[in-house]
């Protein structure tokens, strides 16, 4: 098993960064004399000789839209090598398990993934055929979430593609490199339609100050001037991330960055905003999910439409710009308060904060999600789909699950080819209001608009939790390389739970 390439790490998709999955993998492993192939899917292709070398192959799968990419990446090594061990980790592993260990899988691993892998390596280079190893969960022993305190190393980011390949900051009219890292690991929050819930269960991990700042250092040194925070909360600990923002403005005081920050933390917070606008944050994304109090009692998000409000009034005032991922298409938002979501953005002028395909978020429901614990079985919810990795559902108001259809089609169009995302919101409110039988001079609203705004952003605009597009399907599944070569733009962030 150290014989180079005979372990292989995979990643599929990680919303256009250079996988922090595999580079934290890849330093454990090598940290214990293993030298692991690494390869993004993503951005660069999978040969046959590295399948046939592989022994043991690991595919990370943080994400829905990974998991999509990356079962048919799994099935292709099962064709092309069917004596590798193929494991999955990540969260959307352990949700799938019993799915993925009936169809493709030897193992699967959730939570603190490194140290369970690491062991699992181990007992297979001992000769061990159906090993048994605690964190790994196999067709003879299921397992949950490893969830012990993991041994942190500086990620290892050598042999992954370059950060030219990935997403990049748009700012002021120009484009510059970014990189990724994160502060803590799980989440102390338990929004119910979160994936990190049933897994972390209200639990988190804080990544030492020198782990997260030689990482950074790496990306820097690879040309990175921004660095997006993709914890779930950037202010789980908040005197943690403020510690480890006054030195990165210390080491690097022209590099910018973002990070995901709840509703309620920017609020409690409110006093440490000026601060981390002084030390170089652009803006902060949250989970504003929706403007309807019922949805979001519903989710357990921990803020209402008032604090919502709220919050972008704040970040206005700090300076910085408030991106929010949304979740409008849930069987407890309406077609009135969808289209009065369209409203508020419109009539705040914010329209730009916003990536289109967030209009078009659809709730999944995966194996083990905390909303099945506190709905029941309701009219509404249908029967689980494992080759889907959800629960089938449709809404009480079938004019929403129509609407759905139509939004999503506009936002995958309007990301192929790259439209002004202010058109295409108001293509997105023709189709809202069309829905009601109310007539909508898209043209019109247009020009009363006004000329867009440009705020900063990142520049791949697909979020976690959203269905891949069939050109994110295909490529990832046979190895080509990404829509991000195709473009100078490539990373938006957002997950359903606080937009990681």
């Amino acid at each position: 098993m150290k014989a180079p390439g005979a372990i292989l790490l995979l990643s599929c998709y990680e919303l256009g960064h250079q996988p922090l999955a595999l580079a934290s993998l890849q330093a454990r492993l090598r940290e214990a004399g293993y030298h692991p192939r690494v390869i993004d899917s993503a951005v660069e292709p999978l040969g046959e000789e590295e399948i046939r070398a592989a022994r043991l192959v690991a595919i990370s799968v943080p994400m829905h839209t990974a998991l999509r990419l990356g079962e048919a990446l799994a099935r292709r090594i099962r064709a092309v090598q069917p004596q590798a061990y193929l494991c999955f980790y990540g969260l959307y592993a352990l949700l799938n398990a019993d799915y993925l260990l009936r169809e493709v899988a030897d193992a699967v691993l959730g939570g603190e993934y490194e140290e369970p892998l690491l062991a699992l390596v181990r007992a297979l280079e001992r000769g061990e055929e159906q090993p048994e190893v605690p964190g790994v969960g196999t067709r003879k022993r299921p397992a949950g979430a490893w969830l012990q305190r993991p041994v942190f190393v500086v990620p290892q980011r050598h042999g992954l593609p370059a950060l030219q390949r990935y997403a990049r900051l748009e700012w002021n009219g120009q484009y510059r490199l970014a990189g990724y890292s994160e502060t803590t690991r799980g989440c102390k929050h338990t929004c119910l339609h979160c994936p990190i819930t049933p897994v972390y269960r209200g639990r988190f991990f804080a990544v030492p100050q020198e782990v997260v700042l030689a990482d950074i250092r790496a990306q820097v040194e690879q040309g990175a001037e921004h660095i997006t925070f993709g914890d779930p909360d950037f202010f789980n600990g908040p005197t943690h991330a403020l510690r480890i923002a006054r030195a990165l403005h210390r080491e690097f005081p022209t590099v910018t960055f973002d990070a995901t920050i709840k509703i309620e933390h920017l609020l409690k917070h409110r006093h440490l905003l000026p601060e981390l606008r002084d030390l170089g944050c652009l803006f902060v994304v949250s989970a504003v999910e929706s403007l309807n109090d019922e949805v979001l009692s519903h989710l357990r998000k921990g803020h209402s439409a008032a604090d919502a409000v709220a919050a972008f009034e704040l970040l206005e005032e700090v300076g910085l710009t408030l991106r929010p991922s949304l979740l409008p298409f849930s069987p407890w938002e309406t077609l009135e308060s969808y289209v009065a979501l369209l409203d508020f953005f419109e009539e705040r002028h914010l329209v730009e904060q916003v990536d289109p395909v967030h209009f078009s978020i659809r709730l999944l429901i995966p194996p083990g999600s905390a909303l099945l614990e506190s709905e029941g079985h309701p009219a509404w919810l249908g029967e689980l789909d494992e080759a889907a990795y959800s629960y089938r559902w449709h809404h009480p108001d079938p004019r929403m699950d129509r609407l759905y259809e139509r939004v999503a089609a506009l936002a995958e169009e309007a990301a192929q080819q790259e439209s002004n995302p202010v058109e295409t919101f108001f293509r997105i409110k023709a189709a809202a209001l069309a829905a009601c039988g109310r007539s909508f001079d898209q043209e019109a609203a247009q020009q009363r608009y006004g000329v867009p705004r440009r705020p900063p952003r990142l520049t791949e605009s697909w979020f976690c939790c959203a269905e891949p597009t069939r050109d994110q399907f295909g490529l990832g599944s046979c190895c080509g390389s990404s829509r991000q070569e195709e473009s100078t733009a490539v990373a938006s962030s957002g997950c359903c739970s606080v937009g990681h």
